[in-house]
């Protein structure tokens, strides 16, 4: 197209159609980065910390995932009290022979005083039991602190009153000191005194308790999430247009609630680890033979003085990964929500 002017013409000039079709190579592709997510994960792949903390987490999860085929690589069980088989791992007062907890090129972590496990092993083992029981706790506290705080927010009126008692009476109740009192009790119901309380039985009751005490916390943030959500405008069209509650609930209301989901579930976990590990030590969660970080701790406990070895190792990897796992956390929360990064 030619613009007259007074004085001089333009001349017209030829397209091709195909050149304006071509995307700019320059331009972002099909508006690839602009998504929450896209820019929510590279911002996360920019802070060094989150990256190395996410690593050191996948890393636990993988070699408590494979730990019975690294025990069987490595040749040795938990379980096996080769102290008690072989007289030269410990001396005459139960304590290793060799220095260093009794390390050495067939027990890489030493052997455990007074039965002479191999620590190698039963820390492998301590942190599957572990990371199985938190991550099934953070599960299920997630699911229902979602289903609770959303139905709780969503319906208002007496549902969301009566809810809300709950909730105070759950936040206020100690659910520790509960569960060492109750414990007893529920064993002596379920097994007899003669009996020995089944693994799974313990696992189950571990679960329960932290996750009967645990969903509240996420359940209160996300009902005041959704009591300030629902008088939005875009809730307010849905109804009009005739939409279901559920599909208000799934479609309008869920994907504003991702971000203070995955925070809270990444904050819980570390919280879940300790707290079972805590009642271990406390001697109403598992108890040895089974392995768990918690009985590795208590059994230290006993031997520190002796031998400081057998408590480093389960105390510095619990260390570890409490610490990752926060910093991950936080990590997920800046890349999320940039407002709260200090």
């Amino acid at each position: 197209m030619t613009i007259p002017t007074p004085h001089t013409t333009a001349p017209l000039e030829v397209v091709d159609a195909k050149s304006l079709s071509a995307p700019d190579p320059s331009a972002p592709k099909g508006g690839e980065g602009r998504s929450p997510g896209k820019l929510a994960w590279r911002r996360f792949k920019r802070d060094r910390t989150g990256m190395i903390s996410a690593y050191v987490v996948i890393a636990f999860f993988v070699v408590s995932l494979c730990a019975p085929l690294i025990a069987k690589l490595y040749g040795k069980d938990p379980y096996t009290t080769y102290g008690q088989n072989d007289t030269s791992l410990l001396d005459d007062f139960g304590s290793p022979v060799l220095p260093n907890g009794g390390i050495s090129s067939d027990f890489w972590f030493g052997v455990e005083p007074g039965l002479g496990r191999d620590v190698f092993t039963f820390l492998l083992y301590a942190m599957r039991n572990s990371l199985l029981i938190a991550a099934a706790t953070t599960l299920l506290v997630t699911a229902i602190g979602i289903a609770v705080g959303i139905t709780a927010g969503y319906l208002g009126g007496k549902t969301d009153y009566l809810v809300g008692r709950v909730i105070d009476i759950l936040l206020a109740f100690p659910s520790t000191l509960f569960f060492i009192a109750f414990w007893p009790v529920m064993i002596s119901i379920l097994v007899s005194p003669e009996e020995n309380t089944p693994v799974w039985l313990t696992v189950v009751s571990l679960i329960s308790v932290m996750t009967a005490f645990g969903w509240a916390s996420i359940a209160r943030l996300l009902r005041g999430e959704v009591l300030a959500l629902r008088e939005r405008e875009f809730i307010e069209a849905a109804k009009v247009t005739g939409a279901s509650p559920a599909r208000i609930i799934f479609k309008e209301l869920l994907p504003n609630l991702w971000t203070p989901i995955l925070i809270q579930a990444t904050l819980a976990l570390p919280a879940y680890v300790t707290a079972e590990a805590g009642l271990a030590f406390l001697g109403v969660g598992l108890t040895s033979p089974t392995p768990d970080w918690g009985v590795m701790i208590q059994r230290g406990s006993d031997v520190y003085q002796s031998d400081i070895t057998f408590m480093l190792f389960p105390g510095v990897t619990m260390v570890i990964f409490v610490i990752a796992f926060n910093l991950l956390g936080d990590s997920v929360r800046d890349a999320l929500d940039p407002k709260t990064k200090r």
